[in-house]
Order: structure tokens, then sequence, then C-alpha cells
């Protein structure tokens, strides 16, 4: 300008290219995963629950302007049924880095693995952004150049409205000075023109930052796909593996879902930390196994077919017989026949009914029991898998199950699980995990079994009782004992059955144990859980 009065209109020609872009600018977002309030609400609940996000957002904090951002849209991904990536127009310039890296993630082969495990889960969801920390850190530092020419781009961008919105400044200003025929005194129309210029020099400096921008970007683009491809498989390992493990202890969907944050996670760690945590295979193997003896076998069924009885068991009547109902001159021939049980009836063998009173493991816990047998499987593992078996399977036909932890005869711990009430998963634990050490004895175990089972008959008139004996030594009972027992036995109706855990001569037929038992094996393998398979077709 040459210090001459000008014109409002010819300013405002000046000037509007400016007044436009200072105006109302498009919608960019910061969260590279479109999300609702409750998806939302879901990571801001787990968010402050889980102390180690928290640890893991102001860590990252020191290298990444938007780590908060960051580990929302990853957990984002990981949590929404169908998750939805903006597109790169849509991002503020400051999150293009947090969106380069949420869809190297999503892209990656090993996301839909993961994503099977975590979808609609805000726990595993940020148990997966947890197992893929270390490869976020290494996509950050991957990225530390990009960031920087984002952020210069970004804060030139910022510099650019600024100047835009000078420019309207000072037009606004040039106009409230105007005379009545729109002359603008000189230094307000240098002023427009200075914010004019500012705003053009802004405007080319943020195209230059853009463009150096993209390079930075695509320059980190491999080295973040491939922190990606790791990052997702480990996630989904990790995520993979507690599933697992949380199925072989029995704890079900169901009931993740309604645990509070905290008290999965401390779940989640004794399971992966506690004593039987290496046998946590075992222990699905062996309730595998039992789910499927249940399934074949059927209660009350009249079993193989063996020939032709004689009876009044409608049930089971050959077909000839049901050919003389059709005439009617022979029906009361028929009736004379059911009255007197000489209908002709299909003969069958089946097994031996199973019990209704409680279902009762003796786990013997003394020293020898950490021997390990084959696949360096120990005693107390398998008998421990076994117990927590009978304990399904207890619970699956509506029956208590009892547990008695025994060593010697100052040794003794029980745990009750009734059928009417749930078997919580820390009871269930405490039992799994607790260990005596010491000696061995049977009457002790054998007696307090034996009390259960008077005191479950006086209360509520059941019997027919099952006892479980769980062992790898051999150890005399008194003759008074013996006597009080068979009586017991003969009284209440129950069963005994014995398995010698990698010890073959304690089941041998002049031990003791095959004394106390009516059915008696012995396991050597002790990788092989379908040794005790009959033991669930029959209790």
């Amino acid at each position: 300008m040459d210090g001459t009065p000008s014109g409002l209109d010819e300013l405002a020609a000046r000037a509007g290219t400016w007044l436009a872009r200072s105006g109302a600018a498009p919608e960019r977002h910061t969260a590279a995963v479109a999300a609702d309030r409750f998806d939302r609400i879901a990571w801001r609940d787990t968010y402050e629950q889980s102390a180690a996000l928290r640890d893991l957002a102001g860590e990252l904090h020191g290298r990444h302007d938007h780590a908060t951002d960051l580990l929302s849209d990853v957990f984002l991904a990981a949590y929404k049924v169908r998750p939805r990536l903006r597109g790169h127009a849509e991002m503020d310039a400051s999150r293009l880095v947090n969106h380069q890296v949420v869809t190297a993630l999503v892209e990656s082969p090993g996301f839909a693995e993961l994503h099977r495990e975590t979808a609609g889960d805000p726990y595993a969801a940020a148990m997966a952004v947890l197992a893929q920390a270390p490869a976020l850190r290494r996509m950050l530092e991957e990225s530390r150049d990009a960031q920087e020419r984002v952020g210069q781009a970004e804060r030139a961008r910022q510099d650019a409205e600024g100047a835009a919105t000078a420019v309207g400044e000072a037009l606004r200003q040039a106009a409230d000075e105007a005379d009545e025929d729109g002359t603008v005194p000189a230094p307000a129309a240098d002023a427009v023109q200075r914010a004019v210029e500012a705003a053009e020099a802004a405007e080319a400096t943020a195209r230059r930052a853009a463009r150096d921008a993209a390079p930075a970007r695509a320059a980190a683009a491999p080295g973040i796909r491939a922190a990606a491809r790791h990052a997702t498989a480990t996630a989904a390992r990790a995520t993979r593996e507690e599933a697992a493990l949380m199925r072989a202890w029995g704890v079900g969907s169901g009931e993740l879902e309604r645990m509070p944050y905290d008290e999965r996670a401390r779940l989640a760690e004794r399971l992966r930390t506690g004593r039987l945590a290496r046998w946590a295979e075992l222990i699905g193997r062996f309730r595998q196994m039992a789910a499927g003896e249940r399934a074949r076998k059927v209660e009350n069924a009249p079993g193989e077919l063996v020939g032709v009885t004689l009876g009044d068991d409608l049930s089971r009547l050959v077909p000839s017989e049901l050919a003389v109902l059709g005439l009617p001159e022979l029906r009361a021939v028929f009736a004379a026949r059911y009255a007197a049980g000489e209908l002709m009836l299909y003969d069958s063998q089946g097994e031996q009914p199973t019990g209704k009173g409680a279902v009762i493991a003796c786990v013997d816990t003394s020293h020898s029991m950490y021997e390990a047998g084959p696949g360096g499987v120990t005693r107390e593992a398998w008998a421990k898998a076994c117990a927590l078996a009978l304990l399904d399977q207890a619970r699956h036909a509506g029956r208590d199950f009892v547990g008695i932890l025994f060593s010697a005869a100052d040794k003794l711990q029980v745990f009750r699980f009734p059928a009417a009430e749930p078997a919580g998963t820390l009871r269930v634990l405490d039992f799994a995990e607790t260990f005596l050490g010491g000696g061995t004895s049977y009457q002790r175990p054998l007696t307090a079994a034996r009390e259960v089972l008077e005191e479950e008959f006086d209360d509520a008139a059941r019997a027919r009782g099952d006892i479980v004996m769980l062992t790898d030594d051999d150890c005399g009972v008194t003759e008074d004992w013996m006597r009080g027992w068979n009586d017991a036995k003969r009284r209440l109706g129950f069963r005994v059955f014995g398995v010698a855990v990698g010890a073959p001569r304690v089941g041998e037929a002049d031990s003791v144990l095959d004394a106390l038992c009516d059915n008696l094996r012995s396991v050597e393998d002790l990788t092989d859980v379908h040794a005790a398979a009959d033991l669930f077709r029959v209790i």
C-alpha cells in the first residue's frame, strides 16, 4: 500500500479468500476409530479401573503427545464388534500418527484372530492393549521423525488459521473506521494489507510443512507395519492363552462378564502364577473328557440287549406281545400274564446305577505326590485334575461335592461345595492349590468322608454317595476301624473307588486300598486322562 486511503469494497475483495478460510473449518477428528458414547464409556470405565493402562499412557506420553488417544483407538479397535476407521482426510493433523498406527494394527494378518477373543469384552480388549505395549513403543519410536514433522505441520496450520482470522479482524477494524462513502483511512487499509500478506506467508509455510510431513509418515510405514504384525500376533496369543486358562479352570464367559475388572485381573494373575498354573492344559483335558463321558452316559436307560426274559415292564415288550394287544379276544390273556409277570421282555445289561448322595474326592497331598511321571506331570497335578472333573460331575448331576485333602493323620482340610450354592472360583482354587505335605493316613480322610455321608443321610435321607480315593501310598487301618467302615457302607450304601496314582503296588490285589474299595485301578501314564474315564460313566 502507498499510504493513500482505499475503498472498503476493494479491501474486502483482497481479503475475501482469507475471510472464507477464517470461517468454520471442516470437522477434524482426534479419534481414528469411530465410536458411540457407549463405546467411549466402556473405554473410560476400563481405563479408570486399570492401573496398568494408566501407567502405560503415562509412559508413552513421554514419546507421544497424544498417547492416551492412541491407547483409546487401540482398545476400541479390539473392543468394537465392527470397528470402523475414519479416513485420513477426516483426521486432525496431530492424530495422523495415531491413525497410521491403528490402521497398521487393524490391517495386520493377526488382527482377525485377536478380534475374535476381544470383541465385546472390555477386559480382553484392555489385555490386548497391554500385550501390544512393547510394539506400540517400537512403532512410536519408528514414527518419531514423522511425529515431529506432523507437529510442525500442525503448528503451521494453526498459525495459518490465526493469520486468516487476523485478516478478518483487520477488515472489521477498517470497516469501523471507514467514511460514509466507504473510504478507509490509510493506516487501517495498510493493516488489512499486512494481515493479508502475513496470511499468505503462513499459508505457504503450512503447505511446505504438510508436504514435508507426508514423506516422513511414508518412511515410517514399513517399520510400523512390521511392528503391528508382531503386536497383533503376540496379543492374540496372550488373549487366547488366558481364555483357555479360564476355560480349563471352569470359569464361564458369563461369570467373566459379570466380574469387575480388578477381580478378573487378580483371578487371571492367580491362575497364571498359582501352584497348578502349568497344569491348566491337563485340567482342561480332564474336564473335557468328563464332559464327553457324561454325554455318552444315559441315565435309567435299558442298556445293551442281551436276550429275552419274563417280567411286567411294558417299556421292554417284544413285538409279539404287542401284537397280542391288537386282538380283542387275547387281551384278557395278556392281562393275566401281565399280572403274573410272565410277559416276554427284552433283557438288557447296563451300567451300575449312579449314586445320589455326595461325591467325595479324597486327595492325597503327602510329599510323595510331588513326584513327576511321564511328561513331567506330577501325581498331585493328575489327582487334582481328576478331583476338579469330579466336582464338575457332581454339579452336573445336582449332587453335593466335598474335597478332602489329606496326608498324615494330623493333617486334613475339607472343602464343601453344596449343589444348591455356586462353586466360587476362588474357593475352587483354594481347594486345588492347597498342599499339606507329610506322610499318609487312610483312616482320617475316610472317616471324614463317612461322617459327611452320615450327616447327609441323617439330614436329608440321601444315601448312595460316592467316595473316590486318589493316593500314591499304602498304609494300614485297624480292625475296629475296618468293622465300623464296613457297617457304614452297608447302612449308607455308598461306593468307594480307588485310584493308585503313579504307584502300581498300591493298586495290587492284596493291598489295603484294594480291601477298602469296590473298584480300584492303577494309573501309571499321568499324561493319560482317559485312564479314569469309566469313573465318569458310573459316578
